[in-house]
């Protein structure tokens, strides 16, 4: 079982050995641009507008915004998955954390590069970043994302803990990860935990999941923590080192150890 990140874009793939995944999750970059923060108390300083805006006022999350192109990962994610096989339900999928407004630019670009089903993902919170639109209008405490395959259905598990079979909603429960147990790196970081669902679901004990724009690095920690080998590539060297300085330390401890 291997975790393995790199400082590099995940178009060199093949340099690393990397094998090809069962599961490929991304959360690439929003495009929002000068509106990242835009209902965020941290447009201000301290949270408060009678402080004036912050240096993260008009910013976006990241230099890469605007620059990214979707066309290209789907290109490329197609390369990084296993081939279709022939048994059923050993399919490999692609799952793409977006905003509500980008769901359907993600399935037709993934029908152009060979992912010509897909079905939506929902996911509940009980919190929202929107503060600033609190006394204005409904604020969004929602995330979103598109679950993309081929042809024949995903892999797919929904034994429990009981030993059971249990129906898998399109919706899921978002909890924030605990700050002592998974630091707080990245501005648009995911739960280990809501990763770890997702993970169980589409894959086995063994498989390889990747994740070509790695941020933070929770989609690594949570595969391997479930016995997955996991693959990341992060272009900004600066998130690269925090993953592995942070998220990816205890991992990266007991590899030494061994």
């Amino acid at each position: 079982m291997k975790c393995e990140l790199y400082h590099d874009n995940f178009q060199n793939f093949k340099r690393y050995n990397v094998p090809k995944a069962q599961l490929v999750i991304a959360d690439f970059p929003y495009n929002i641009g000068a509106d990242a923060y835009a209902s965020n108390p941290m447009w201000y300083q301290g949270g408060d507008n009678k402080n004036g805006e912050s240096k993260l006022a008009k910013q976006s999350f990241f230099h890469t915004d605007g620059t990214f192109k979707i066309a290209e990962y789907m290109h490329f994610c197609n390369r990084l998955l296993k081939k279709e096989p022939k048994e059923k339900g050993q399919a490999p999928a692609m799952i793409v954390f977006c905003a509500f407004e980008q769901m359907q630019t993600v399935i037709e670009y993934g029908k152009r590069y060979g992912f010509a089903k897909s079905y939506p993902l929902f996911f509940c919170k009980n919190y929202s970043a929107q503060v600033l639109k609190a006394n204005m209008k409904i604020v969004g405490a929602a995330e979103f994302a598109v679950v993309l395959y081929r042809d024949k259905l995903p892999k797919f598990r929904n034994v429990g803990e009981d030993g059971g079979k249990h129906m898998v909603f399109d919706w899921f429960r978002w909890e924030r990860d605990s700050r002592k147990e998974y630091p707080k790196i990245h501005p648009t970081q995911k739960p280990v935990g809501v990763l770890k669902r997702l993970i169980e679901v589409f894959t086995d004990p063994g498989d390889v999941v990747i994740d070509p724009v790695a941020g933070s690095g929770t989609t690594l920690r949570a595969a391997y923590e479930l016995g997955r080998s996991a693959y990341g590539f992060e272009v900004d060297k600066s998130f690269y080192e925090a993953a592995r300085e942070k998220m990816l330390a205890p991992i990266l401890m007991e590899k030494t150890t061994i």
